[in-house]
């Protein structure tokens, strides 16, 4: 009864929150000597969230507001040479090895003669189609989609578009805001499993404990096994 089986990218299939924190430690090391710890990432974080709506989601738009809430942490006073520091380090990040999870290759090879497979990522195309090339994984699927942002409107549209239909729809990702809840509104199955840190703009509240379509799993390897309990028992 499963007709397209969707994953999101970062922190589903690969490493990728992880590299964002090691660089938000180096800017509160760098801005100590105008803010403390919590203010500085509170005022990154601020900073972060207003950009949204001008740069997107991804490590260009991320190095703006580096370097937007440096200005504003340090009135102003921030050094030539911390800026470019700040600069480095994010440039380091769009080259960086990524890192697989551990299982979600072989599943993916397991599933990927079982079912028709979508890539689905949001933020620069550039930067996450050289991810998707750097990952290893790129034929694991028939499909591979960059969206701006992963709204009800966005799965519609690429549901629409391949002609799926919600209910033999299912999303894999590790964001209740991103992966699960606009699924679960257009009516598809979701499964959530969470990764160790998450950024905070991605936090919502978890469904109830028996949500209709949706399903929470510990690691990626129980995956193949939910699928076919979910094709045995048909439509939700």
């Amino acid at each position: 009864m499963l007709q397209l089986i969707a994953f999101d990218a970062d922190d589903t299939l690969w490493h990728n929150e992880t590299l964002y924190l090691e660089v938000e430690e180096h800017f509160i090391a760098l801005l100590a000597s105008y803010a403390g710890p919590e203010q500085a990432r509170q005022t990154l974080h601020q900073v972060e969230t207003r950009n949204l709506a001008h740069y997107g989601y991804g490590i260009k738009g991320f190095t703006i507001s580096l370097i937007e809430a440096a200005v504003a942490l340090s009135g102003g006073r921030i050094q030539g040479s911390s800026i470019q520091s700040l600069i480095d380090v994010t440039r380091e990040m769009l080259v960086a090895h990524v890192q697989v999870i551990d299982g979600a290759e072989e599943v993916l090879t397991l599933l990927s003669g079982r079912y028709e497979l979508m890539l689905i990522t949001k933020g620069d195309l550039f930067e996450q189609e050289a991810k998707v090339a750097r990952s290893g994984l790129r034929d694991r699927f028939q499909r591979v989609e960059v969206v701006s942002d992963k709204t009800p409107e966005a799965y519609a549209t690429l549901l629409t578009r391949y002609d799926v239909m919600p209910s033999a729809f299912v999303m894999v990702g590790n964001s209740l805001r991103s992966d699960i809840l606009p699924v679960l509104d257009l009516g598809g199955q979701a499964v959530y499993i969470p990764y160790p840190a998450t950024w905070s703009h991605e936090h919502a509240e978890v469904p109830q404990a028996g949500t209709i379509r949706f399903h929470q799993l510990e690691h990626i390897g129980l995956l193949p096994g939910l699928l076919d309990r979910l094709d045995e028992r048909g439509p939700s």
